[in-house]
């Protein structure tokens, strides 16, 4: 009578393993969209042909008084062009400029100078979506 013999009990690892994996994916590509940008809030200019850019690595504020600023600091252009040019490969950097609504172009075309003088050749232009 094998029915009724005493078996002994077995926990199966390798279901729970690749569950614990799983759920520590999820959740690392999960915070990775949590982890917020530092930046000044300002009015971005709308548009509506607006896409999606890929995640930059550098978001450079500008001011309607064309105050720059990245990551909390203030910085003048050539301060700018400077921090720019000591990252590791400023060809690969990505930099996005949230201009505020009412920035002037000038002050827009100063800060993409300076980007351009530090070998910077990713910019993209933040800006609103126009809902219809």
């Amino acid at each position: 009578m094998r029915y009724f013999e005493v078996r002994k009990a077995r926990i199966e690892i390798i279901p729970m393993i690749d569950i614990m994996f799983f759920l520590l994916v999820f959740f690392v590509m999960f915070t990775l969209h949590m982890i917020p940008s530092k930046g000044l809030s300002s009015h971005l200019a709308s548009s509506s042909s607006t896409t999606t850019l890929p995640h930059p690595q550098v978001i450079v504020s500008l001011n309607t008084q064309g105050l720059i600023e990245v990551e909390g600091h203030v910085m003048t252009p050539d301060q700018l062009t400077s921090y720019l040019a000591h990252m590791a490969h400023p060809q690969d950097v990505v930099v996005t400029i949230a201009g505020a609504q009412d920035t002037s172009l000038q002050h827009l075309m100063t800060v993409m100078d300076a980007c351009r003088h530090a070998g910077v050749t990713q910019i993209g232009l933040a800006a609103r979506e126009i809902q219809h």
